[in-house]
């Protein structure tokens, strides 16, 4: 079988921990290209697997022989350079949020399939064993009517994960448009729906900077949203939380409670109405820390999507659902009102 040829546009953190390891580790799978602003970053990774360098990303979409990009740039380019990509006839991989708007994903979306392209987004939490157990207890009925629930994704802020500690541009507006709120809380916007299996029509947010010096881009968000059945919670998004990193969503219901990712033991426990508690360690939840790499996940579902030739578990349209709740945050946080979606 002919192997997937990927080229990596942007070589930051995300390529270290994430792609990098992962393209690397999957069978179907030669890099082909680094490209990054900084050659000797993109040469430092090129010089590991044996691909091409480049500084231009125009540049390497211009090689035929690549079948297909990760995204990993600033968020204010996400946009641009995956529909250059998709121009380009490459299968596209773009990091989370997919967009800055509405419009530039919508235009992601019909450019992937004006070009009969795959485009995914880089959602991970879907892919942790807790979450999808959690999705299945909740579709099987194990918790009732499902009434409330809180997620939570915080840790201490991108100078502890980005290359370019406090000088990276997670801490711009220019090129990040949206800081903790679209780093860290739109994976949580898009579990929700993914766990419940329904969309979100009503969001209101809190969302400001309150903990970091010199930038105007968010640190804390705090959210309400309600699903499409009535069921209320909240979603809250920190680059504050200097202890601890928290990956936690508890679900309450009819029947009974889950934690998930809230144990340092226990990924899942299902606390039944009746009956002693169900406890299970699924395996860590990814994390920031040294030591704390494992799979998301994503790399080897977008690959088997381009293998057997079919949709990805996270198109384009799944991620412009969970930035629509972002965005709506953000809009209720300056407004002041409900946000209906």
């Amino acid at each position: 079988m002919k192997k997937v040829r990927v080229g990596i546009i942007g070589c930051g953190s995300i390529t270290k921990h994430r792609h990098f390891p992962e393209y690397t580790a999957n069978p179907h799978v030669e890099i082909a290209a680094f490209c990054d602003l900084n050659e000797a970053r993109a040469k430092s990774f090129a010089d590991q697997s044996e691909a091409n360098v480049y500084t231009s990303y125009k540049e390497l979409l211009s090689d035929p022989s690549i079948d297909a990009v990760s995204v990993n740039l600033p968020n204010a380019l996400h946009a641009p350079v995956t529909i250059d990509a998709l121009k380009a006839g490459k299968h596209v991989l773009c990091e989370k949020p997919m967009a800055t708007s509405i419009e530039e994903a919508d235009e992601m979306i019909e450019t992937a399939k004006a070009n009969g392209k795959n485009l995914m987004i880089g959602h991970n939490q879907r892919f942790v064993a807790s979450h999808e157990k959690a999705r299945t207890y909740i579709q099987e009925g194990k918790l009732g009517n499902v009434y409330s629930f809180r997620t939570a994704f915080g840790h201490g802020g991108p100078e502890g994960w980005s290359v370019d500690g406090r000088n990276s541009w997670f801490f711009e507006k220019e090129k990040a448009f949206i800081g903790a709120l679209g780093d860290l809380g739109v994976h949580k916007s898009d579990l929700i729906r993914y766990v419940f299996d329904q969309d979100v029509i009503e969001v209101g947010g809190f969302v400001d900077t309150i903990a970091k010096e010199d930038t105007n881009v968010d640190d804390n968000a705090v959210c309400i949203v309600k699903l499409k059945d009535g069921t209320m919670g909240t979603l809250t998004a920190s680059w504050s939380h200097k202890k601890f990193e928290d990956n936690a969503t508890i679900i309450y219901g009819e029947k009974g409670v889950l934690r998930l990712e809230d144990d340092e033991e226990f990924s899942f426990i299902f606390y039944p109405i009746d009956g002693p508690p169900e406890k299970e360690d699924l395996g860590k939840i990814q994390t920031n820390d040294e030591g704390g790499q494992s799979s998301t996940g994503v790399i080897d579902e977008f690959i088997s999507s381009l293998v057997e030739e079919r949709t990805p578990l996270i198109p384009g349209e799944e991620g412009k659902k969970a930035l629509q709740i972002v965005l709506a945050a953000m809009e209720s946080s300056k407004t002041k009102k409900i946000v209906s979606i």
